[in-house]
């Protein structure tokens, strides 16, 4: 196979055929075990024209597969003129290269697949940064395995075509491997450094926001997210029905009503198996999820693999540190569910959830109320003394609580209020001649 097809890794309008391999204790969806990697490879760009499912025990230490699967692979790359192999599993750079030896293909593997779509989606500075640095990563330590030309020699060379290095360079000489690792380890400690600035001005954004509540929407990759952030805020971000369609962070001013309200952040997808470089990459994107006082989880209920999927996302955010945080369960897309059946099994597998539907708004009404309590928290009656021309106390339990008593004795009043326990914190700067006489649970 010639060598610039394997240096253009992407998979823009070329003719692919899948590969799937099944190990036992796989967690393979027995109904369509190459689903989502159709989903990647077609958002990709892809056309995909053929599939096959090879069961091993084990893995086959040089060509994954086997020298037999891998010469009917070549069979079948032949028979449907096929441009470019996808695994639905990680490959190590050897087994690539042995691999494209027998199959004479471009041989590309998941995490390439990912890495292809987050490049022609960023947009930002940050995201191209992120997932430059992220494709450096997964790219350095197959160097050797993936591209002959890195074993050429630069300096001393025995012909002028290969002596790169010019008067005054010529001797032991330094293989061109080198040359491109240093390279590579320079602009990867570039990047560290740009991106590590971001992280840091991405804390001290978030941590300017801490008077108020934040929510963070997190979920699997094309569950609707983005959708529902239009209907909560009326953001106009955009939506699109593939995979990470969104790779930066949005925040936007989100109103409950009833004088709450809240910072709405939605963030990149996740998926199984999501590369650990690309997850630590994009650490600085998903800081909104990191210090969000709530993460509304956003699941596809009509997808058949809507557990699975929960459970990658929860995956995550435990390696993100989130795993403990506050967390709401959304089950979007009702609105596809045609089978009265699957939604009974669904909220007996998850009985906090509230299923919703970002397209038609239906919920939408559960789905505050259940923030809202979240934003008050607790709910408790307070009694307070203060100055009857305290307009400011008047206005602001009005706002955020109800009345239930007032008690006028010269120029002091005294009220009986309900409201949430995080909002007591407030009352202390409404006026120096505030004070709080007792306080017990709400109803």
């Amino acid at each position: 196979m010639s060598e610039p097809k394997r240096t253009e890794l992407k998979l823009r309008a070329e003719r692919a055929l899948l590969v799937g391999v099944a190990l036992p204790g796989a967690d393979v969806d027995p109904h369509d075990p190459l689903g989502e990697l159709r989903a990647l490879a077609k958002t990709a760009g892809a056309r995909v024209v053929d599939e096959m499912v090879a069961k091993r025990r084990t893995v086959h230490p040089g060509l994954y597969v086997g020298r037999g699967k891998a010469e009917e692979i070549a069979e079948r790359v032949e028979l449907n003129d096929v441009d470019t192999v996808v695994f639905d599993n990680d490959l190590s750079p050897a087994q690539i290269r042995d691999l494209e030896k027998i199959i004479d293909r471009k041989v590309l593997d998941r995490s390439e697949v990912i890495l292809d779509i987050f490049a022609a989606h960023a947009r930002t500075n940050e995201a191209n940064l992120q997932v430059e640095l992220a494709q450096l990563e997964y790219t350095y330590p197959r160097l050797r395995h993936m591209w002959t030309h890195l074993e050429r020699v630069a300096g001393g060379a025995a012909t002028a075509a290969s002596a790169v290095g010019g008067i005054g360079t010529r001797g032991p000489g330094e293989k061109q491997i080198e040359i491109d690792r240093r390279l590579v380890q320079r602009r990867v400690s570039e990047l560290k450094r740009r991106i590590k600035a971001i992280d840091r001005r991405k804390q001290r954004l978030v941590a300017s926001r801490r008077e108020h509540y934040l929510i963070c929407l997190v979920g699997y990759t094309n569950a609707g997210k983005s959708t529902l952030m239009n209907l909560l805020t009326g953001a106009g971000v955009r939506v699109a029905d593939q995979l990470f369609a969104t790779l930066d962070t949005r925040t936007r001013r989100w109103d409950l009503g009833e004088g709450d309200e809240a910072l709405l952040s939605d963030t990149v997808g996740f998926i199984s198996d999501l590369p650990h470089h690309l997850v630590a990459s994009f650490r600085a994107t998903l800081e909104e999820a990191i210090g969000a006082d709530l993460l509304l989880h956003v699941a596809d209920a009509a997808s058949e693999r809507v557990d699975r999927q929960i459970q990658a996302v929860r995956g995550v955010l435990d390696d993100l540190g989130c795993g403990e945080k506050d967390q709401l369960l959304l089950l979007n897309k009702v609105d596809r569910i045609n089978d009265p059946t699957v939604r009974t099994v669904l909220a007996g597998r998850h009985p906090d959830a509230i299923f919703v539907s970002a397209t038609t708004g239906r919920n939408a009404d559960a789905l505050v109320r259940a923030v809202q309590r979240r934003v008050r928290g607790r709910q408790v009656c307070v009694t307070i003394e203060a100055d009857t021309a305290n307009g400011r106390l008047m206005q602001y339990l009005s706002r955020y609580g109800r009345l239930s008593g007032q008690t006028y004795t010269g120029r002091q009043v005294r009220l009986q209020a309900t409201l949430g326990e995080k909002r007591l914190a407030a009352l202390s700067g409404l006026g120096d001649d505030v004070r709080i006489v007792s306080l017990r649970d709400g109803a």
